[in-house]
């Protein structure tokens, strides 16, 4: 008997265009996903109004704080103590006769410093050390609401100086004691005014503001009257040397155009 040959048929060719048209298709759908997501998210971004607001008031400082510093010189700390613990009692005197309540004054505590004198030789050589005394540093602190009453005693410290102490006056410092009051009433108005601004601006257009979309609280600018937005900072400026100041905030909206 024959036997049956076995005979291999060779594979049939694929369809390379099947697979390059599907790859086709799938770039196209998606590049219309993509233009069709893209025109949506414009279409919604293009559907906003906003406006920054922003509001100022000038007010008085109703809290000043004043400082200053005396020191003194002794061979001994006992010496050196016996005269600031005098001159002391000779500051709080004179403030206290010049209308400062005691309850409004405070004392630090004495800073002591072991004092040297140095020498050196003809070269500029650091040659040796001798002991030379104590020196000996207190501050003081004026913390009142009468502004008026602290303001004149902190100009005029002559006597203080004449009688021989070592007194060292700071610029005052000038505080609102309801500056948390001035900031909301600003933030209230200066939200009026981005929504009145963004009123303005619909009308001419002819659109209707719908929701609030997102709103932004700028930083509170407090700095001395008449000084101009160059004082400004970016995080805020918070004047202290100033007994007038002006408080500013900025306040930004954006909302919804109304189909």
């Amino acid at each position: 008997m024959e036997e049956n040959a076995v005979v291999n048929k060779p594979a049939r060719p694929g369809k390379p265009w099947v697979g390059v048209l599907l790859i086709c298709l799938s770039v196209i759908i998606a590049a219309g996903l993509l233009a069709w997501g893209l025109s949506r998210f414009r279409s919604a971004s293009s559907h906003t109004i906003g406006a920054t607001g922003s509001a100022s008031v000038d007010f008085e400082s109703d809290l000043i704080i004043w400082r200053g510093s005396f020191d003194t010189h002794a061979d001994t700390t006992k010496l050196a103590f016996k005269q600031i613990k005098k001159d002391a009692d000779s500051i709080k005197e004179y403030l206290m006769a010049n209308g400062i309540k005691e309850d409004e004054i405070v004392l630090s505590s004495i800073s002591v410093t072991r004092t040297e004198q140095r020498y050196y030789n003809e070269d500029g050589n650091y040659q040796y050390s001798t002991y030379d005394g104590y020196d000996l540093s207190q501050e003081i602190t004026v913390t009142s609401n009468d502004v008026d009453k602290v303001e004149k005693v902190s100009r005029d410290v002559t006597d203080l100086i004449e009688s021989g102490i070592e007194f060292n006056s700071e610029l005052p410092e000038y505080y609102c004691t309801t500056l948390d009051d001035v900031k909301l009433d600003l933030i209230g108005k200066a939200t009026e005014n981005a929504r009145d601004r963004i009123n303005i601006i619909a009308e001419a257009a002819g659109a209707d503001p719908g929701k609030l979309v997102r709103s932004n609280l700028g930083v509170f600018q407090i700095t001395a009257q008449n000084s101009g937005t160059q004082d400004y900072t970016y995080d805020g400026a918070f004047d202290t040397s100033s007994r007038w100041k002006t408080a500013s905030i900025t306040v930004k909206l954006e909302y919804e155009l109304k189909d």
